[in-house]
């Protein structure tokens, strides 16, 4: 990789890191109303599905500076998830450990519910370990993405 793209790759990375943060906030201002309001149970909801998808924008990000297409239609969203956690030797570094590939996993099966649970009333006993994972998340996904770059820029050494 040469310093151009691997710059470009990074300022895109960080830009899409701050909109990440931009939805971590947005969550933590609805966890406490949302036991209390099904309104805000919902909004909590809508942006937990929106953290996964800015996190799944990230990934589509790296995997189109790369050759990792996701060949399975029917599964692109697992598969997505699941190569970001694959290093490709001599091509890109893992982008993701496998314990934040699990809870950014659940993230994922949450946005995939929610797109379709509108037959469904939200709880909040059964989203709260979806809240969970999105703090586990948040306290592990800057180290990861460094270390990716970190390893991504020493590749151009």
């Amino acid at each position: 990789m040469e310093e151009l793209h691997y710059r470009v790759i990074r300022a895109e990375v960080e830009s899409q890191l701050k909109e990440i943060e931009r939805l971590f906030r947005e969550v933590e201002s609805r966890k406490k109303r949302a036991k209390r309001s099904k309104a805000f149970l919902e909004s909590l909801g809508y942006q937990l599905h929106n953290l996964y998808s800015a996190f799944e924008d990230l990934f589509k990000i790296i995997a189109g500076y790369f050759e990792n297409r996701v060949t399975d239609s029917t599964k692109y969203h697992k598969e997505l998830l699941k190569k970001m956690t694959i290093a490709v030797p001599g091509v890109r570094p893992a982008l993701l450990s496998e314990e934040l590939y699990r809870h950014l996993d659940e993230l994922r099966a949450f946005r995939h519910y929610f797109r379709h649970a509108y037959l469904h009333e939200l709880r909040y006993d059964k989203i709260k370990g979806v809240i969970e994972a999105s703090e586990k998340v948040r306290s592990l996904y800057r180290r990861d993405i460094n270390s990716f770059l970190r390893k991504l820029k020493e590749s151009i050494r």
